[in-house]
């Protein structure tokens, strides 16, 4: 998110504050960042003589260079916990209904014949990777960073899988930017894709976000010309879990008002039961 304000890079002055105060006393973190910063603050409104040249010999700049390379070489990530960092161990799918919502979308996906696929909930890329390995260009959004971090690792080095993973809240998706709005584009304006995908996902944006189904459908038709969706309805345990707490406000989510919102904008090509479940996974084109 930080990229948004900042589209050329993230501060070096703002990068030292928010790193913790630890990394001060690792040395090349202090160099290359927090001594940097410190210097460009010290001298930031003194004039400076334009003729004047950094005096740095070949060698002494390919060693800077290779210090920093093999400082960012060195960094680790050590995640906490989120909601969805662990998302699969936590499911209210049995084994068997696991693999059979895989089968489903598995034939959908070789049904839908796209070039390029969007995820829009893909988690840690469990499901995006059914299209990637079928050799669609994905792109695997998620709003949880430990989860699409997950997804990077387990890609990196992986050269044969076309799928990149990005953090991305659907609900506030990234806009154009930069000069005139040109520099930039929206995630509306890079697409359409081919394909997008919505699995385990709806029931967060209509009653999580209060979001109509119509709207829902409206903008999942401005992102792909096709969609294979999954609709969660309220018997479900995890919608159960999402209305435990709030006033059930929501007399149209439910599977018919579902497709008729989805209808207005979609044609449904076909509908399919996840064995052992409340849910069902629909395949649409849209209408022309």
């Amino acid at each position: 998110a930080l990229l948004r304000p900042f589209i050329d890079g993230i501060p070096l002055d703002l990068a030292s504050r928010l790193l913790p105060v630890k990394t001060k006393f690792k040395f090349s973190l202090a160099s290359h960042i927090h001594w940097h910063s410190k210097s460009q603050r010290k001298h930031a409104d003194k004039a400076k003589d334009q003729k004047q040249k950094a005096k740095i010999s070949k060698t002494g700049l390919l060693g800077i260079v290779d210090n920093l390379k093999s400082t960012v070489e060195r960094l680790h990530w050590k995640p906490g916990e989120t909601e969805w960092g662990d998302y699969y161990n936590n499911t209210n799918y049995s084994d068997s209904s696991f693999e059979n919502k895989k089968a489903i979308v598995s034939s959908f996906l070789k049904a839908s014949e796209a070039k390029s696929l969007w995820d829009l909930g893909a988690n840690d890329g469990n499901f995006s990777s059914l299209g990637a390995e079928m050799g669609m260009q994905t792109l695997a959004f998620d709003i949880d960073p430990i989860a699409v971090n997950k997804n990077y690792r387990a890609l990196k080095g992986n050269n044969q899988v076309k799928m990149l993973p990005l953090v991305m809240d659907l609900t506030n998706a990234s806009p154009s930017l930069g000069w005139a709005h040109e520099e930039r584009d929206s995630l509306a304006e890079r697409g359409p894709a081919d394909c997008i995908m919505a699995l385990a996902l709806i029931h967060h944006l209509a009653i999580s976000n209060n979001l109509p189904l119509e709207r829902i459908a409206d903008y999942f038709s401005k992102l792909g010309n096709q969609l294979i969706i999954e609709f969660v309805p309220k018997e479900d345990s995890k919608v159960k879990t999402l209305l435990a707490t709030r006033e059930d406000i929501f007399p149209s989510y439910d599977v018919n008002h579902f497709l008729e919102a989805f209808g207005q904008y979609f044609e449904l090509l076909k509908s399919e039961n996840v064995q052992d479940s409340f849910r069902s996974i629909h395949h649409f084109v849209k209408r022309q």
